[in-house]
């Protein structure tokens, strides 16, 4: 008899009864059953909502005491934690250490990908190691199926050095739960293709690490009501977010926001607080950091009314 495979059992490795004939279906009816099976992972993560809010207040907490965010994964949930931390500072102006990733294989890997790599829990361990985890860190496992090996390296590695886990996973059963801070777990069920985990399990993680992200940098000041006060100006468009902000915000015109905005260094957030209260640009920032960088705070100002008369909503 043939020795089980210590795979088999997994929910990410499972047959979806719904798709047995997959192969034989028109374009629009594969389209059809990929929709049917993506509302079933969004309901599975809605089941999961609780424990994310949770790991909101986690890594604010940590954030907040001059901690740092360091995603670990492989394969495509590697490759969803480097696209998370890539988008931090362009969105949230946060500098580059705030938010890591590390993906087994390294940066190579995210385009080539590098086989073995994720079965081995040493190098989990050193590479999470390069990063220097330290107490005030939180360290995010990502793996569909809870098994990778990489990633339990990895977390045991940083959890030695004090760091708190979070685990992201499509396996609700995974005994890993056992020594991590918060499980997040969305039983998003057997894929279309069997064993596919970049489908309904990358999309459910996908969704879960941008609550986790943008939650936090919301609740650490990143935005003013839902507009993207912290935005780079590294290209055309974000400099034109930046003008259309502040003129939502404070009434200018163009000619006057773009004059603003050269007195502010291109800081939206000490433009918005400038034009508010008429302080210098030093005093202006003084103000946020008073503020815990929280513009609402810094001016005493809501936004909504503004936003919607703007939109003409009730």
């Amino acid at each position: 008899m043939p020795a089980r495979s210590k795979w088999q059992s997994l929910p990410t490795e499972a047959i979806n009864p719904a798709t047995l004939a997959l192969d034989k279906l028109s374009a629009a009816d594969i389209v059809e059953e990929m929709l049917t099976e993506d509302r079933k992972m969004l309901t599975a993560v809605q089941r999961e909502k609780e424990r994310i809010a949770v790991g909101v207040d986690i890594i604010t907490e940590a954030l907040r005491k001059g901690g740092r965010v360091v995603f670990v994964g492989a394969g495509t949930s590697g490759r969803l934690g480097v696209l998370e931390s890539a988008e931090m500072p362009p969105t949230f102006g946060t500098s580059s250490d705030l938010v890591q990733a590390v993906m087994a294989g390294g940066k190579n890997a995210f385009l080539r990908p590098k086989e073995g790599i994720e079965d081995n829990y040493e190098e989990g361990a050193r590479a999470i190691t390069r990063v220097r985890p330290a107490r005030n860190d939180i360290v995010i496992g990502v793996s569909a199926s809870g098994m990778t090996s990489f990633v339990r390296g990895a977390l045991t590695r940083a959890r030695r050095a004090g760091s708190k886990i979070i685990f992201i996973t499509c396996d609700p059963s995974t005994e890993l739960q056992t020594f991590v801070d918060l499980t997040i777990a969305p039983a998003v069920g057997p894929e279309v293709i069997a064993g596919s985990t970049r489908l309904k399990a990358g999309t459910a993680t996908k969704i879960v690490l941008n609550m986790l992200t943008t939650g936090a940098m919301v609740r650490i000041g990143k935005t003013y009501g839902n507009l993207m006060v912290d935005v780079q100006m590294g290209a055309d468009k974000r400099r034109d977010r930046a003008r259309r902000i502040l003129t939502i915000v404070t009434g200018l015109d163009d000619g006057a926001v773009d004059v603003l905005l050269r007195r502010a260094h291109w800081n939206v957030k000490a433009a918005i607080v400038m034009q508010k209260s008429g302080l210098t640009y030093v005093q202006a920032l003084s103000r946020l950091r008073r503020a815990h960088d929280f513009v609402r705070d810094a001016i005493g100002e809501d936004l909504e009314g503004r936003l919607k008369e703007l939109l003409k909503v009730g």
